[in-house]
C-alpha cells in the first residue's frame, strides 16, 4: 500500500505522528500495526519471509487493562513477549552450523505437552530470564554497590544516596549499550533499528515508501525503546527520591534488602508512568517534548546504526504490510 500524502519531500509541516512501532530481529523487523503485525526476514537465499497475523489486543476482552496508568505494565509485558516469538521465529532462517541433540529433558517436555506447549514454555522462560537480568543488573546491583560504597559513609544523606544509586543505573545501562553495541551480530541488529526508524520516518513525513525517500531519514527517533528505557530510569530515580525520604520509609529504606524491595513494589508504577510519558511525546512536537526526548534519543546513537539498502527494503516491506486501510486510523 502506497502512502499518497501529498507532502514536499522533507517539510515538516506536512508530518504527523503514526502510532505504528517496529523491532529490530535477525536479520529482520517486527512492525505492529492498528490491527495486525507483520515480521519480514531476508533469509539466507536472498529472499524474504514473511509473517502476518491480526492483533488480539488484551483490552479487547479486559477493558479495563486499556486505561491510563494501567495498561502500561500489561502492553509493555505483551511487546515482551510478541519480541521474544518475533525474534526466535526469525532465528529458525539463521541456525546454528551444528545443531545440537535436544536433551533428554527437552525430549520429555515434548513429548508430555506437545511442540506448541513446548515452544510457550520456552518464550515464558525467556521473558522471565530477561525481566530477571534487567531487575539483576539496574535494580540489584546499583543498590548492593551503592551500599558497599557508603558503608564507609554512614552519615551520608538519603538524597545523596538516592543520587548515587542513579549515577551507577545510568553508567550500567550506557555501559551496557555501548558493549552491545560493539558486537558484530549485535550491530546488524541495530543497523535493522535505524531502518525501522527510517522508514517510519519515511510514512510519518507523507513521503512514497522507497529505499531512497528512507534512506534521507533520521535515524533516531523519540517513540524509540531505548528511550523509553532510558525514561524508565530517571523516573525510577526520582520516584527514590520521594518515596524512601517519606516519614517512616526513610529509615527503614537504608537497608540494601528492603531497598530493592521497594525499588520492586515501585517499578509497576514507574513502567506506566513511563508509558504514558512516552505516549506523550509521540503524539506532541513542541520545546517541552523536545527537550524531555532528547537524553533518550542521544543515546540511540548506540542503538541505530545506518542501514544499507536490502535493511530498507525488509523495513519498508513490513511497514506496507500493516498499514491500515484507511488512511488516519493510525494516528494518535
Amino acid at each position: 500500500m502506497e502512502n499518497k500524502n501529498t507532502c514536499g519531500a522533507e517539510r515538516k509541516d506536512c508530518a504527523f505522528r503514526t502510532t505504528i512501532g517496529g523491532q529490530a530481529l535477525i536479520e529482520g523487523i517486527l512492525m505492529r500495526g492498528p490491527q495486525k503485525q507483520a515480521i519480514v526476514v531476508r533469509n539466507q537465499e536472498g529472499g524474504l519471509e514473511v509473517r502476518e497475523e491480526e492483533l488480539k489486543l488484551i483490552k479487547d476482552k479486559h477493558p479495563i487493562l486499556g486505561v491510563p496508568f494501567i495498561r502500561g505494565v500489561f502492553n509493555f509485558l505483551g511487546s515482551l513477549v510478541n519480541g521474544v516469538k518475533a525474534l526466535m521465529w526469525s532465528a529458525e532462517f539463521y541456525p546454528e552450523e551444528e545443531e545440537e541433540e535436544p536433551s533428554r529433558f527437552e525430549k520429555w517436555l515434548e513429548t508430555r505437552f506437545g511442540s506448541e506447549a513446548l515452544m510457550k514454555w520456552i518464550i515464558g522462560v525467556a521473558v522471565a530470564a530477561g525481566i530477571g537480568f534487567s531487575i539483576l543488573l539496574f535494580i540489584i546491583l546499583p543498590t548492593l554497590a551503592t551500599s558497599a560504597l557508603l558503608y564507609f559513609f554512614p552519615d551520608a544523606p538519603m538524597w545523596l544516596r538516592n543520587l548515587l544509586e542513579g549515577v551507577v543505573k545510568l553508567v550500567i545501562f550506557f555501559v551496557y549499550l555501548v558493549l552491545c553495541s560493539r558486537l558484530k551480530d549485535i550491530r546488524r541488529t541495530f543497523q535493522y533499528h535505524g531502518a525501522e526508524h527510517k522508514t517510519i520516518f519515511c510514512y510519518e513525513r507523507g513521503l512514497e515508501l522507497t529505499v531512497e525517500n528512507a534512506r534521507k531519514m533520521p535515524r533516531h527517533h523519540p517513540r524509540c525503546g531505548t528511550s523509553f528505557l532510558f525514561v524508565v530510569i530517571v523516573i525510577a530515580v526520582l520516584a527514590s527520591c520521594v518515596v524512601f525520604a517519606l516519614p517512616g520509609i526513610r529509615d527503614v529504606a537504608a537497608n540494601p534488602l528492603v531497598r530493592i524491595l521497594l525499588h520492586l513494589v515501585l517499578l509497576p508504577l514507574i513502567v506506566s508512568v513511563t508509558y504514558e510519558l512516552n505516549r506523550f511525546i509521540g503524539r506532541h512536537d513542541n520545546p517541552v517534548t523536545r527537550f524531555l526526548s532528547a537524553p533518550g534519543l542521544w543515546m540511540q546513537n548506540f542503538t541505530t546504526f545506518e542501514p544499507d539498502d536490502s535493511m530498507l527494503e525488509v523495513a519498508i516491506e513490513a511497514l506496507n504490510r500493516v498499514l491500515p486501510e484507511h488512511k488516519g486510523d493510525d494516528t494518535w
